[in-house]
């Protein structure tokens, strides 16, 4: 007698094969100038903007989402509600179901450990405000073992430099305690580092690098293989939350050259080409098969100094730097009217936050040349730190920016870089460099704090303090009346723009994509690229 039990088993196993091909989705291949700065995928490790375009919407999710398509404000995400307990306490609805790429459901466990020290915040105290956590000249290479790289705790008090405890309330509900007041623990919660991990993933990785570049995070996408300066491979993870993801592979590529983007993209080897410069555009769109997306972001490009170098320790010369330049004649040559000049480092989106009268230095050349010299500058050289073209139209933007420091007097020196590390090397040629800076959310802790203040980049890395700076953004981090609030920011803008300059904004920044007519699919007013259900080919 035959048994029945292979043949039952039968139907199931030649279903297997026929489900797997009817998987019909499309895999696709996106050219970038960088996939990730650092070669890992950890937000606490990668803040960058070529970070924020592969993480994003694809691969990390945070408990308050953001609005991708839309004016990029709250909205649930891993929590599905929240509400203030008091003004240092938030609580949390964590949202039933969702499912981590190991196939572990999230709870409130998750989002304890994702808080904690041991992959957060380190030996590193919530009495951090005000203190800066220095890290050291150069990225340092992850240790053996768990510990966490010196920047990771950095960072993580940039982001939240008051967060004393998560508090697992019941499985599906956590509460934030924090060591002071804060109004902005929502949108710290929605910015780049605020992400989920599962902690089973975390501590079964061998090592902390190993963890970081293949994460095990609740995205619709998935880790299947990263090889660093080369390519990124991400999978559907098909059990996502949010529904069937709409793409079954997606291939991120470096392609430094913005040549060969676009070349790999009309020959069809390359589905999108990131970081189009504008003048590219109306090459591109002859083609009629062919299309540009993108405009402004939440981003404003810089210009950075060092007051630790020699010539530019006195103030003057920095504001020299700050009246020399036409802001408005690099939007029209370089960018074809496709951007604009800003009101300094902030956004509309801060709302009643917004200073509306406030403007960035005005180009006077006469008011430059006077304080050079006022301040007995006699032509030394300054160097100026350069990647080749990290930001679209970097170093076309650099010889531009020389040549209108050279008519005001200023001996500015390019020095060609390969990586960041040498950019923020410390040392006596640490003088000019580039930089972007993004608004995480729609305060002025989100960006001029987060990256000036105590624990901002700019004073980890030595290159720029300044006492009353610091202690008003103690008062923006921790006050709760908006009016006081809005003054401290005003005082703040006027130091770090006027007085003793940190930086000057050249522009707001923009970020164009170029894909085929035919693939349906919209770019978000950010560097994040999203492909979840609902915005690829419907």
């Amino acid at each position: 007698m035959i048994s029945r039990r292979p043949l039952l088993a039968l139907p199931t196993l030649l279903a297997a094969p026929a489900l797997a091909q009817s998987d019909n989705r499309p895999s696709i291949t996106i050219a970038v100038q960088k996939i990730t700065n650092s070669n890992t995928l950890e937000p606490l490790r990668e803040q960058s903007n070529v970070g924020e375009r592969v993480f994003y919407s694809s691969l990390w999710e945070g408990l308050i989402g953001r609005d991708w398509l839309g004016d990029l404000s709250a909205r649930p995400g891993l929590a599905t509600e929240w509400r203030r307990v008091s003004d240092s306490v938030l609580e949390l609805s964590l949202r039933p179901g969702v499912r981590f790429h190991n196939g572990d459901e999230m709870t409130a466990e998750d989002v304890a450990f994702s808080f904690g020290r041991s992959r957060m915040f380190g030996d590193t105290l919530a009495t951090a405000q005000g203190r800066t956590l220095p890290y050291g000249e150069n990225v340092p290479a992850p240790r053996p073992g768990k510990e966490l790289p010196p920047e990771v705790p950095a960072v993580a008090r940039r982001a939240f430099p008051a967060l004393e405890r998560v508090e697992i309330v019941d499985r599906m509900t956590v509460r934030f305690h924090n060591a002071t007041p804060d109004v902005t623990l929502e949108g710290r919660l929605s910015r780049f580092g605020a992400d989920i991990v599962s902690r089973r993933g975390y501590e079964e990785a061998a090592t902390w690098l190993d963890w970081a570049r293949k994460p095990v995070t609740t995205g619709p996408y998935k880790v299947v293989d990263f090889r660093a300066d080369a390519v990124l491979t991400l999978a559907a993870h098909d059990a996502y939350w949010g529904g069937r993801p709409p793409i079954k592979q997606i291939r991120f590529v470096e392609v430094p050259e913005v040549a060969s983007r676009i070349n790999g993209l009309l020959s069809g080897d390359y589905t999108f080409a990131c970081d189009i410069p504008p003048d590219q555009i109306a090459g591109i769109e002859r083609n009629r098969a062919f299309e540009v997306q993108g405009g402004t972001i939440l981003n404003h490009r810089l210009t950075v100094f060092d007051k630790n170098h020699a010539t530019l320790r006195d103030p003057r010369i920095r504001r020299a730097f700050t009246h020399s330049i036409d802001r408005q004649a690099i939007v029209d040559a370089l960018w074809a009217g496709r951007t604009e000049v800003p009101k300094g480092l902030q956004w509309p989106f801060y709302g009643d936050m917004l200073i509306q009268d406030w403007a960035v230095p005005r180009f006077d050349l006469a008011e430059a040349r006077r304080l050079l010299r006022e301040a007995n500058y006699r032509g030394e050289p300054i160097p100026y730190r350069l990647l080749n073209n990290y930001y679209t139209n970097q170093t076309a933007t650099a010889q531009v920016l020389t040549e209108m420091w050279r008519a005001a007097g200023l001996n500015v020196q390019i020095e060609m870089k390969e990586n960041w590390s040498q950019i923020m090397e410390r040392g006596p040629t640490r003088a000019v460099r580039d930089w972007s800076n993004s608004a995480a959310f729609n305060d002025p802790v989100s960006s001029l704090v987060n990256q000036h203040g105590p624990n901002g980049q700019q004073q980890q890395i030595g290159e720029w303090t300044n006492e009353e700076m610091n202690r008003l953004s103690v008062e923006l981090e921790s006050g709760i009346d908006r009016a006081r609030r809005k003054l401290a920011f005003r005082r703040m803008l006027e130091i770090c723009e006027r007085e003793d300059p940190a930086y000057t904004v050249l522009h707001q920044n923009a970020t164009f994509t170029a894909k085929r007519r035919e693939t349906r699919w919209k770019a978000s007013p950010a560097f994040a690229m999203d492909f979840r259900p609902g915005n690829f080919g419907s």
